[in-house]
């Protein structure tokens, strides 16, 4: 039987999107990733920043972060504390250059935070304002790259997303929390 062309499309579309983004999580470095997770379990506080999409997926870190029993914040939200040293901000940026967050690194290292920088693009500003650099690739040539059918930064932001979700395995591992306290710690006023 033949597809309808809709059909067709969607299966292509799919494939393309799941190609992309194990490509990009096979780029990803797995020490960067455990010093990441030995970051969290050090930090007195986690705090995650990023803007527009990358600010979203830096957002759902922070809320299963909460739901391991982390201290965990989103910079910018009204009840966000101050950050000190032995903080640890997660700064996630595609490129690497956007400017609030690129302050927003600025203040955690002035105030003697670490900062955990997760782009797209080796290099870029955001990688010289961190003491640990996770880099999750659009394509061989970073981020925005030619080799992503998908429009700018959306193979990142997928890409972060999946990752994140791979740090809180590794931190649910070995850890006493069960998932039904992690249930417990879930909002209920949705």
């Amino acid at each position: 039987m033949v597809k309808p062309p809709s059909v067709a499309l969607a299966e292509d579309c799919l494939r393309r999107v799941r190609d992309e983004v194990h490509a990009s999580l096979r780029r990803a470095d797995p020490e960067a990733a455990a010093r990441l997770v030995d970051e969290i379990r050090a930090a007195r506080t986690v705090f995650v920043a990023g803007a527009g999409r990358s600010g979203m997926m830096a957002s759902a870190l922070a809320m299963r972060l909460v739901h391991l029993g982390f201290d965990a914040h989103v910079v910018g939200e009204s009840t966000t504390p101050a950050l000190a040293r032995g903080d640890l901000l997660v700064a996630c940026s595609g490129s690497g250059d956007t400017a609030t967050v690129l302050s927003i690194a600025d203040v955690a290292r002035a105030t003697g935070g670490r900062v955990a920088a997760v782009t797209a693009a080796a290099g870029a500003p955001l990688t010289d304002r961190a003491d640990l650099v996770l880099l999750l690739p659009e394509g061989e040539r970073g981020y925005d790259a030619e080799e992503t059918a998908q429009f700018m930064g959306t193979l990142f932001e997928q890409s972060s997303l999946l990752y994140f979700d791979a740090i809180v395995l590794a931190l649910e591992q070995g850890s006493p929390v069960t998932q039904a306290q992690m249930r417990d710690r879930h909002t209920n006023l949705e």
